[in-house]
């Protein structure tokens, strides 16, 4: 893959994209990341990429003139082509007016061979941008940066550890919150038990993930719950589900209503209710 990221402070990305598993992809040959500064296109010797908006108010505004002259060196395929999907590219306006970036966009932009992402400043970027170049606008979350450098970040983050390759284990990108999998990709688990082969792992099919433990069993008086060193590989199974769950309902109970639940699940959140109706 080929990221492009324009923006008009380059030296910030020297820092995010140098680390884990990102420097890795780089390092391999995975994804190749282009950092292209708007000063650069700019004709006047005070470099300006931001004016005054029509219409007054507060703020600067990025202009068109830096970001038309940019992409279109960029020799990308025609907009037309981009959008209707006959090439495997997208420009994207990093903006706090876009669709909120999550998972599943995620999985759809690792498919893609070059994205390229425009980072905002200031009070926005001229509308133009938005209506005759890039593809679509994103945004990370319902709050307000600076600009778009952090968010460019963030995503390029999320994809490229989707990258195959990328990770040391494949499994671990299936096994993550919020990874999207129907409900018998999720319970293939259960199968593999039934089939005598034992797999005490499972994925989050959009749920959170499930706690994670490690050594030393008892930490400062904190044991491991017992369930865990048990080697009951169907009951470690069920209990990470039913943390899984647990989680899902207390930190962010929107996820349960689009995730598909098994019969199982449904018991298990019956159960989860009941101890929480005792414990008030």
């Amino acid at each position: 893959m080929k990221a492009d990221i324009l923006t008009i402070f380059p030296g910030f990305f020297r820092g995010p994209l140098d680390h884990g598993i990102t420097r890795r992809a780089r390092e391999i040959g995975l994804v190749t990341i282009a950092v292209h500064d708007l000063r650069e296109f700019t004709h006047d010797r005070h470099r300006t990429v931001d004016d005054r908006p029509f219409g007054g108010g507060e703020g600067m505004v990025l202009k068109p003139e830096p970001i038309f002259e940019c992409l279109e060196s960029l020799r990308l395929a025609p907009r037309e082509d981009r959008t209707a999907g006959r090439v495997k590219q997208s420009v994207i306006l990093l903006s706090a007016q876009g669709r909120r970036f999550d998972q599943s966009l995620a999985e759809e932009l690792a498919t893609l061979e070059r994205m390229v992402l425009i980072c905002g400043r200031y009070e926005g970027v001229d509308e133009r941008v938005a209506d005759f170049m890039a593809d679509r606008e994103l945004s990370i979350g319902d709050y307000v940066l600076s600009g778009g450098e952090m968010a460019a970040a963030v995503i390029i983050e999320a994809v490229t550890r989707l990258l195959p390759g990328a990770l040391g284990n494949e499994a671990s990108a299936r096994q993550e919150s919020f990874t999207a999998q129907d409900t018998q990709q999720s319970f293939t688990a259960q199968d593999e038990f039934e089939r005598g082969r034992p797999d005490s792992t499972c994925g989050s099919g959009g749920l959170l993930d499930y706690p994670h433990y490690t050594r030393p069993a008892d930490f400062r008086g904190m044991a491991v719950p017992e369930v865990l060193v048990s080697g009951n590989h169907d009951e470690i199974r069920r209990w990470r589900r039913q943390r899984a769950l647990q989680k899902t309902r207390r930190n962010r109970p929107d996820l349960l209503q689009d995730t598909p639940l098994s019969e199982e699940d449904r018991t298990l959140l019956t159960e989860i209710s009941k101890v929480a109706s005792e414990d008030r």
